[in-house]
């Protein structure tokens, strides 16, 4: 348990420095509100990481469901930014319209965001959903 918890905190610091990297040069994407997007993301989703990584000891959970549930997390917040990375580069307005203003990408760009965003959120709620099983019940004694 140690060794997963150490990883997500390694894993959360990295996405957390990408976060910090991209507002250096948001202003540089065509779209720099998605760009901005695109920043905190890479922040909050390494804040995320973080968090779980503290309370990773805490999960009752089977080897297989913890392996599900590390994965999701890891591809649903590195792909969190990374998605939201390339519509500021590309400019699309794929699942973020708000952000994208009068922006927009060509067709298959938005298609490529598209995926990408949907991805993101099924193996998000895959993640969070089993790490909110592991916490069920009473707590493990340490």
């Amino acid at each position: 348990m140690k060794e997963k918890s150490r990883r997500l905190c390694w894993h959360g610091m990295l996405l957390f420095l990408l976060g910090l990297v991209t507002g250096l040069v948001m202003q540089l994407f065509p779209n720099p509100r998605m760009g901005l997007a695109a920043h905190l993301e890479g922040l909050m989703n390494g804040i995320f990481l973080l968090a779980l990584a503290a309370n990773w000891s805490r999960l009752r959970l089977s080897a297989g469901a913890e392996k599900w549930a590390l994965g999701a997390v890891l591809y649903g917040t590195y792909a969190n930014w990374f998605f939201t990375s390339l519509a500021a580069a590309f400019g699309t307005a794929a699942m973020a319209p708000l952000a994208a203003g009068a922006h927009r990408g060509q067709p298959w760009q938005e298609l490529v965001i598209t995926v990408g965003f949907a991805s993101v959120g099924v193996t998000m709620l895959l993640g969070v959903s089993l790490f909110l099983w592991g916490l069920r019940g009473p707590g493990k004694t340490e």
